[in-house]
């Protein structure tokens, strides 16, 4: 205790907040006097004697403040003990100075437009803490302040309210890390220690502005009304940006990857990337080489770039993600982007490769997926070391009259605080303040790996986008706007006045500008777009292959059985749960030939000759160690302590990585984490897995936005999958459809797969087809539940050994084609209900194929299937989804060749619906026996015949 107390006074942590130090060793005290150090125990007995009652508490409280700040004036002044008076008004300056801390933000001078009065902040008050009335030439001891150990009253409010109430408002005491809020305090109270610019960088500021507003004001004049969504009244992100990268590269971060929304894009291209002017001249002018691959392509605002940027440290690559216009899900799948990268570079702390995500303030408040992006940050299978948010905040949401209306809280950056992210408001209009919060936001990040955000309020100069009148709505804003200057004109002109620059440098800096413009030159910084790194990912094996390409996923014998005994080996002294041995024990029956082997089997055996193979496999879902279905086991516990076991990850010393990740309660981030970083890893097979398939409803705009449509749009290759559990077992209308009627009809030109194996050997080998064929394409499987332990859905040992994944299955029983009278043609779980029902009823002049893989579709698998059916005359499409629903609307096309005038096609299954199924387990059996019956006697509605002459 003596050492502590030592220590404690030979710092400057005295101050009213360790009063609660001493009441601690008062009560001690009065316990047992013996049991605290000589010195506190004099000072106790000097207590009044009311002080040993338990009626008045105040007067010991003030005694306790006099006793801290006295032992701590101690060590710097011999002045006589303090009154009881002046121990309070110590007290309160001590109040004062944290009110500051804590809320000085909100008295900031943060706005540029002025658009609201000052709040009144009561801790901000010196007639609050009753100091109005006090001598403000009298010394104070400062506490905790980064300032010398005792001040005049009038140098602490000076210096609290240059640190807390200027350009820059700073949220911290959501914070419950002592040492960073210390951290933080130090560089906003010692700002002038920080923030300290040349002459030189000055005037780089000012040309960074000046092309910041260059090339807006140029695309206005020579593009009159064209959509550009422009950075006006926001232009200090450039040198935000600018120094940001430039200080990136003295962190040694060697990657910058950029998520934004539209607004400023073009302005980030230009000036921060690089990209040639004229290229984007190009693209406003309709001048743009189409790209076999690119279908579609975008618009301009949309498109992503990428550069490698020089720095007074190195070069840093710089690269900027393709965006749709859903404004915050690029957060996420920038998140997984730069996993996939700092992976690649065995960055395991993110200290070599950045995430920075530019926001909206109506998007930051209002977007969900921002929260769940925010969620994912600490997490052990998601965190990237911490992600730079930049919010460019124009006080304003679309067209909105009020800010209140976007929001529920203060700020927009609220939400933030859910990760105890540090929030630096700054006044957009002072640029130097700006580039001292990202020096400082950085450094943050890079020290303690964590989120932090830069919120730079600013406004829209003009509407939503060029066409639009702001005023409409927003009448006195831009009352305000109109007559005010520029960023650049205000930091011209304050350059000006400090004889920084001349008024004439400052017009050539435009004019030179906008003559590099006019010659269409790159104007940014030196950059490079052909530059090689040693970890840059080559696509051009994957590009122009076809789905079809043939390739060879067997297994040798020997090795799999080498494969299987490494899988299930499990150490000494680590104790499997009964019902987990009992599935070892059967897998070491199926690895010995002895037992079919069943779904999760044949699925590790895929996972692991891939690892073997030198091909990484990441899997993440809501409960995919396990596996929902109890299937899995990826991860063993030991039942003795709890401890976990990945054998896949104990297969051989050489072998690929392996993860396997239990996500958070997110669909939407974890699945745009996954594409992302399937985008930045085509080597590595990326998996998410569903609880259910119909929980992919909740990452709808991930699928519609980026998976199906990404190729097409800004020609991105990706070979995630996505495992969907899909299959109607009673379970209700939420748990039963994976929806595959919607990715059906998303799917044209061969952008993704959409496949339903219902076997175990059919997903083993197509596990290892979407990974050892050279074709990165998304990959959509509507997995089974009840056939992950169904007899006749195992495969013996040998079909891991020949074959491969077949697209149409052929009848499987000793049937004669040429009796064949009925062909019913499925998919998925509903194939062995058929099939047990004709074996017991005998049937022997019905067929039964399975469709494996629904798009693309293997057209000539099937017609050489179907060709040997020639004697019959009714053709089935069977399923169990309702009639709009399921896969019959998306693929009863492809059938329309085989029907003539002697044959018809039906459809057998639920009539159609508004929900995916029935609630009520009777009804369900009714229907699902009902259309068993149907599709195997031939007994169908006339409503669901379809003859040659429909299609004429």
């Amino acid at each position: 205790m003596t050492d502590y107390l030592d220590l404690l006074r030979s710092t400057s942590a005295y101050s009213g907040g360790n009063a609660a130090f001493v009441e601690e060793l008062y009560e001690n005290y009065l316990k047992d006097p013996q049991s605290i150090p000589d010195d506190w125990r004099k000072e106790f007995e000097g207590l009044p004697n009311q002080a040993h009652t338990d009626t008045a508490h105040e007067p010991i409280r003030q005694r306790f403040l006099h006793l801290v700040n006295e032992k701590r004036s101690a060590t710097i002044t011999t002045d006589e003990n303090l009154s009881p008076g002046a121990a309070e008004q110590q007290a309160s300056v001590l109040r004062y100075i944290n009110g500051f801390r804590m809320r000085g933000h909100q008295n900031a001078d943060l706005d540029p437009l002025k658009l609201r009065d000052p709040v009144y902040v009561p801790d901000l008050d010196l007639a609050y803490h009753k100091l109005e009335k006090i001598d403000q030439n009298t010394i104070y001891n400062t506490g905790s302040l980064f300032a010398p150990e005792r001040l005049p009253l009038r140098d602490i409010i000076e210096l609290v309210k240059k640190s807390y109430c200027g350009s820059v408002g700073t949220e911290y005491g959501h914070i419950t890390s002592t040492k960073q809020k210390r951290w933080i305090q130090e560089r906003i109270e010692q700002r002038h220690l920080f923030q300290q610019f040349s002459n030189k960088q000055k005037i780089w500021l000012l040309t960074l502005l000046t092309a910041a507003e260059g090339i807006e004001k140029y695309l206005h004049n020579r593009y009159v009304g064209q959509k550009r969504f422009s950075l006006e009244g926001g232009e200090t992100l450039i040198p935000l940006l600018d120094d940001l990268i430039q200080h990136c590269g003295s962190n040694g971060i060697n990657e910058v990857v950029i998520g934004m929304a539209h607004r400023g894009r073009i302005n980030v291209l230009t000036n921060i990337l690089g990209k040639p002017p004229q290229d984007i001249f190009d693209e406003f002018e309709g001048r743009v080489t189409v790209d076999p691959v690119r279908l579609s392509g975008d618009v301009k605002y949309h498109m992503g770039f990428s550069t490698d940027i020089d720095t007074d440290s190195g070069i840093v690559h710089v690269a900027l993600g393709f965006n749709p216009s859903h404004l915050e899900i690029i957060n996420p799948v920038i998140e997984g982007s730069v996993r996939a990268r700092q992976r690649r570079r065995g960055d395991h702390d993110g200290s070599r490769v950045l995430p920075v995500l530019i926001h909206g303030d109506s998007a930051f408040a209002g977007q969900g997926v921002v929260m769940e992006t925010l969620n994912l940050s600490q997490t052990r299978g998601y965190t990237t070391g911490g992600t730079v948010h930049i919010i460019v905040n124009n006080q304003v949401g679309f067209t909105t009259s009020n800010p209140m209306d976007t929001r529920s809280t203060l700020y927009c950056t609220d939400v933030a605080k859910m990760v105890q992210a540090p929030i630096f408001h700054v006044n957009g209009d002072d640029p130097e303040a700006v580039v001292y919060v990202t020096r400082l936001a950085l450094e943050f990040r890079m020290r303690f790996r964590k989120d932090v955000v830069i919120d730079v309020i600013c406004y829209r100069r003009l509407g939503h986008n060029e066409a639009d009148e702001p005023a409409v709505t927003q009448p006195e804003m831009y009352k305000k706007i109109r007559n005010r200057p520029t960023i650049r004109t205000l930091y011209a002109d304050k350059l000006v006045q400090e004889s920084v620059i001349s008024p004439q440098q400052a017009r050539d800096l435009v004019n030179n500008y906008r003559e590099s413009l006019e010659q269409g030159i790159v104007v940014a910084r030196p950059v490079t777009c052909a530059l090689r790194h040693p970890y840059e990912v080559r696509w051009k094996p994957f590009k122009g292959i076809e789905w079809d390409h043939p390739m060879d996923t067997r297994l040798s014998s020997e090795r799999l059985d080498l494969l299987a005994e490494q899988l299930l080996h499990v150490p000494g002294g680590f104790e499997l749960h009964p019902r987990v041995e009992k599935i070892w024990t059967e897998r070491k029956r199926m690895a010995s030939g002895d037992q079919f082997i069943d779904w999760g089997f044949a699925e590790n055996m895929a996972y692991a000759s891939l690892l073997t193979e030198g091909v990484p496999v990441r899997l993440s879902g809501q409960d995919s160690g396990r596996g929902t279905f109890f299937h899995r086991h990826a991860v063993l516990h030991n039942q003795i302590d709890g401890e976990p076991l990945i054998p896949l990850q104990h297969l051989t010393r050489d072998q690929a990585d392996f993860v396997v990740i239990d996500s958070l309660l997110s669909e939407e981030a974890v699945l745009g984490f996954e594409y992302g970083y399937a985008t930045a890893e085509p080597n590595c097979l990326t998996i998410w897995e569903a609880q259910f398939g119909d929980f992919a409803n909740g990452a709808q705009v991930v699928i519609d936005q980026f998976i199906t449509s990404g190729g097409e749009k800004w020609g991105l290759l990706c070979g995630l999958v996505m495992f969907l559990p899909h299959g109607y077992e009673g379970q209700g209308a939420e748990h039963s459809s994976a929806r595959p009627e919607r990715f059906l009809r998303l799917c044209a030109n061969h952008n993704i797969q959409v496949c339903v194996p219902s076997s175990a050997s059919q997903i083993f080998h197509l596990l290892r087809r979407q990974m050892l064929r050279p074709y990165r394409h998304p990959l959509v499987v509507m997995t089974p539940k009840s056939l992950l332990r169904h007899r006749l859905a195992t495969s013996p040992k040998q079909e891991l050994l020949e074959g491969g994944f077949k697209n149409v299955i052929d009848e499987i029983d000793d049937i004669d084609p040429k009796r064949v009278k009925r062909l019913i043609m499925c998919s998925g779980k509903v194939f062995y209900e058929l099939l047990e029902t004709r074996r017991s009823r005998g049937l022997e002049d019905v067929a039964i194929i399975r469709l494996e893989q629904l798009y693309p579709f293997p057209q000539k698998d099937f017609d050489k299937i179907v060709a040997r059916y020639k004697n019959a005359k009714m053709f089935i499409w069977c399923q169990e989804e309702p009639q709009n629903q399921g896969a019959w609307d998306q693929i009863k096309h492809r059938f329309y060749p085989i029907i003539s005038k002697s044959r018809q096609l039906n459809y057998v299954g639920r009539s159609s619906a508004a929900a995916p199924s029935v609630g009520y387990r009777s009804v369900h059996v009714e229907q699902q026996e009902t259309l068993i019956d149907e599709a195997l006697s031939g007994r169908i509605n006339p409503r669901m015949n379809y003859r040659n002459q429909d299609y004429q």
